[in-house]
């Protein structure tokens, strides 16, 4: 039996391109369950308008975080499969069948990670996507963490490392995959088993959610060595090459251009694949004046990102100094 599982807030303007989604299924699923954690719009109204075309529960649990919702919600699955996903993407119509597959056909196989593909509208936001996100032909089988808007488990293996980490407000999933290696649980994935997300499409909203992920991450005491780098990359070698520049010779200068080079290969590598994409599928209209504003956005959008990042982590740190959470890396 497989269940899906998702948690919402707010969605009310929102949530039917996910509901949509799950009834076009090729593999529909046997039960659908829903926590809601309180949300102050019309979300469970239009939930329950889904009623007689999905076996669906929708639980009402206010004040319940993403992690506390999800593990509300696979504690009440009926389904040995679990499946799981986000409120704010819309899913392949193959994509139930194509993550739960793996786990269907190896009784032995734990755990299936899916991939998310971006949903760019403009050209802001294919440069946002090209910035920010992956490509599906980058994932390594060994180092790849799902994200939860993309990935399938046995109930089982959520039972052994103790569901997702409810102490945690941002980079759950992160921790719940890391948790699931720990246990050497058996992994694969799907790169077709697709979810298509939409890239943020306002600096603004970027900066809030990255300077959150870094919160989460120093909460959770993730990822030092890249942060450490980070802040040498700006506050130690910046600040050295423009005082070499400076006071021994400008030729010093020649390596701000370089390291950008270096900083930014990988991003401009995506972004031509991803305006043809956006072109293509979403119609969006790519001029020379649109490659050149997109070129342009990329480093825009990379520094952006950094500073939230360096904002947001030493917040997350106090917090795990004041707090003392639980050792994730303890089972």
């Amino acid at each position: 039996m497989i269940t899906v599982i998702a948690t919402v807030l707010n969605e009310g303007d929102h949530i039917r391109r996910l509901m949509d989604s799950l009834v076009a299924q090729t593999c529909p699923p046997d039960e659908v369950v829903i926590v809601d954690g309180g949300s102050r719009d019309h979300t469970v109204a239009v939930l329950n308008e889904y009623a007689d075309r999905l076996p669906l529960r929708v639980l009402v649990e206010p004040g319940a975080n993403i992690s506390a919702g999800r593990n509300r919600a696979i504690a009440a699955a009926q389904g040995d499969i679990i499946a799981a996903t986000d409120a704010g993407v819309v899913l392949d119509r193959a994509w139930l069948a194509n993550i739960t597959r793996p786990l269907r056909d190896d009784p032995a196989l734990e755990v299936v990670g899916g991939f998310f593909r971006m949903d760019a509208g403009s050209i802001f936001e294919a440069a946002m996507g090209a910035t920010a996100f992956p490509l599906a032909d980058e994932i390594q089988q060994d180092t790849f963490l799902p994200s939860s808007r993309s990935i399938a488990f046995r109930k089982s293996a959520w039972m052994t490392v103790g569901g997702y980490p409810e102490w945690l407000d941002y980079c759950e999933d992160l921790i719940f995959d890391l948790r699931l290696k720990q246990t050497a649980a058996p992994m694969v994935i799907a790169p077709d088993a697709l979810v298509y997300y939409r890239p943020h499409s306002d600096l603004r909203s970027f900066y809030k959610t990255y300077q959150r992920y870094a919160r989460g991450d120093g909460k959770a005491d993730l990822w030092r060595k890249r942060h450490t780098a980070r802040y040498a990359t700006y506050l130690l070698a910046l600040p050295l090459i423009l005082l070499l520049g400076l006071r021994v010779h400008k030729l010093a200068w020649l390596l701000l251009p370089l390291g950008g080079a270096i900083y930014l290969r990988q991003p401009y590598r995506r972004l031509r694949r991803v305006l043809r994409t956006a072109a293509a599928e979403n119609n969006v209209r790519v001029t020379l004046l649109g490659n050149l504003w997109a070129v342009m956005l990329v480093p825009i959008i990379r520094v952006t990102g950094d500073i939230a990042k360096m904002i947001g982590y030493p917040v997350g740190i106090r917090w795990r100094i004041t707090n003392r959470p639980p050792n994730w890396k303890e089972l």
